[in-house]
């Protein structure tokens, strides 16, 4: 199969919450020029845990949130 029949049949995926964060996180850190250079695994290491750091402290923050809310 040729590359551009896999990339045809691939499904579109559904963008998450943690998705929008990812990116966000991205440009706040300054990193968004990098990942348009080379894609999010030209990221080192501490790059992507940082930013996934970040997106677990987002999650508990709306999870706190919503606690108290409901």
């Amino acid at each position: 199969m040729s590359k551009k029949n896999s990339l045809k049949n691939r499904k579109k995926k559904i963008e998450t919450i943690e998705d929008r964060w990812k990116y966000e996180i991205a440009a706040e850190l300054g990193l968004m020029d990098k990942v348009e250079k080379f894609g999010w695994g030209g990221l080192t290491a501490k790059e992507t845990g940082r930013i996934g750091g970040l997106i677990t402290v987002r999650k508990k923050q709306l999870g706190q949130k919503q606690s108290t809310e409901g």
